[in-house]
């Protein structure tokens, strides 16, 4: 009893000291970006022309006020984040709209077991760095533990050496998680080549001679991604893409049953896995899009108003400050 009540107020303790680092790194943060820096100009020679050595001016402000407008925005982000994921970690849970390509994992994956065929999972053609691969490979942990409870075989070809290595480190956590650790089988994982359209070719030719049942395509896609997707449909596959490349999202929208479209994708994470952390950040998230859209509404009908009735210098000050308030020199 007494070991228990230590460990919840451990984890208290770690969550408030979570949250107040983050708060002194979003405070340091907001000093440096908005600090006034030392600048150079030119020194003029004796003939009056500017010479190439030049001369520090010192700072006569603590803070610089062009720069305030977005201090305060990531100080209010920051603020926000910390309040909502407080109130998800309470209970209080926001409701996420239905999403309908991921509530057709499971369907994807049970029908790829009734049939015998494999699981195919694609995260993307670019590297850890692209902030798509890793929402893919957070996918791929998901679709891996649904895969190892079904006892279906999942296959992830990579075109990156360092992407292959993450992928096989997130098949065999939700391996072990499922209870499962047998079902991992890394020769499965494999890299194949950096060139794009040699891994479209690959690919291409193993979903023609495996056919999988299932084809998950999470990631970043260029040119290759109707060829996936083409192929796919013509074995006769269930098929879930996302991305978030605009020029993509339409080939995937046409060729595939369900399809992520840029939010969404990166929400995938949050939604799935029902995380307080994750669904409380994903909240914070949302609710400062809806302010940057609530003032570029109000700015739009002070500027509409102002064109059509005059200036007053009441709605030009209005004006002046929306413009303050997101960051934009008036």
């Amino acid at each position: 009893m007494h070991s228990t009540a230590r460990a919840v107020l451990r984890r208290r303790f770690q969550n408030r000291l979570r949250s107040a680092v983050l708060l002194v790194a979003m405070l340091v943060f907001v000093r440096v970006a908005a600090a006034e820096f030392i600048t150079q100009v030119p020194v003029e020679s004796a003939q009056g022309a500017p010479s190439a050595t030049t001369a520090p001016i010192e700072a006569t402000a603590l803070f610089n006020e062009h720069r305030l407008p977005l201090g305060m925005w990531i100080l209010g982000i920051g603020v926000a984040t910390t309040i909502f994921v407080s109130r998800a970690r309470s209970g209080k849970l926001p409701t996420i709209r239905r999403i309908a390509a991921l509530e057709a994992v499971d369907e994807a994956i049970g029908r790829a077991t009734e049939m015998g065929r494999p699981v195919l999972f694609i995260p993307g053609i670019q590297d850890m760095d692209n902030i798509q691969t890793v929402a893919g490979i957070t996918m791929l942990s998901r679709v891996a533990t649904t895969a190892a409870h079904y006892d279906a075989v999942i296959e992830a070809p990579t075109s990156r050496s360092l992407v292959m290595e993450a992928a096989r480190d997130a098949v065999q956590a939700s391996c072990l998680a499922a209870g499962r650790p047998e079902s991992f089988q890394p020769d499965r994982i494999n890299y194949i080549t950096d060139e794009q359209f040699g891994y479209a070719a690959y690919v291409g030719g193993k979903m023609l001679r495996e056919k999988p049942a299932a084809c998950f395509y999470m990631g970043c896609f260029f040119a290759e991604s109707l060829i996936f997707s083409e192929i796919g449909n013509s074995i006769g596959a269930i098929q879930i893409a996302g991305t978030a490349e605009s020029s993509q999202l339409p080939f995937f929208v046409a060729a595939c049953d369900y399809t992520l479209i840029g939010e969404e994708f990166f929400a995938a994470s949050a939604y799935l896995s029902g995380e307080p952390d994750q669904l409380g950040t994903l909240q914070a998230q949302d609710s400062a899009k809806i302010a940057v859209l609530a003032f570029i509404v109000i700015g739009s009908a002070v500027a509409t108003v102002s064109a059509i009735c005059g200036s007053p210098s009441f709605l030009v000050e209005a004006y002046h400050l929306l413009q303050r308030a997101l960051g934009v020199s008036p």
